[in-house]
């Protein structure tokens, strides 16, 4: 078996509705997504000869997938009141809401599911809140 990683980064906030503890309030996070994509086999030829996939085009879809949530506030649907969601929207803030608590291992799961519709074979699919915590998802 072969292996790929690539990581990416980007900022955003959230919120654990039903927390008991620091994180049911809005803080944010330099999330770390981590992707490790494997192949049993190479390309045998052409440009790509010797490769899985080009890392630049790796890159680029995991980033497109970050880029989506980036600088935004992410919440689990339903956890706002609708005139709080409104405000929020009418102020022009990016609210991203997901059919999930924004967990790190939540999140995880979201990346490694949108990474496999995009054809890759995922092996793991890491996510950092910190640079010293994170969750792995892996099927």
């Amino acid at each position: 078996m072969y292996t790929l990683i690539t990581k990416t980064e980007f900022d955003s906030a959230h919120f654990l509705k039903d927390y008991q503890g620091k994180c049911a309030n809005i803080h944010g996070h330099r999330w770390m997504v981590e992707m490790e994509a494997g192949s049993e086999s190479l390309t045998e030829e052409g440009h790509l000869r010797g490769m899985i996939v080009d890392f630049s085009r790796l890159k680029e879809d995991l980033r497109e997938e970050t880029d989506n949530l980036d600088h935004s506030l992410i919440i689990e649907a339903g956890s706002l009141m609708p005139k709080t969601l409104e405000a929020l929207e009418k102020e022009g803030l990016r609210v991203i809401a997901l059919p999930f608590r924004p967990t790190a291992e939540n999140l995880a799961k979201y990346f490694y599911d949108r990474m496999t519709e995009k054809g890759y074979r995922v092996i793991k699919m890491t996510v950092y809140e910190t640079e010293t915590n994170g969750a792995s998802y892996f099927a």
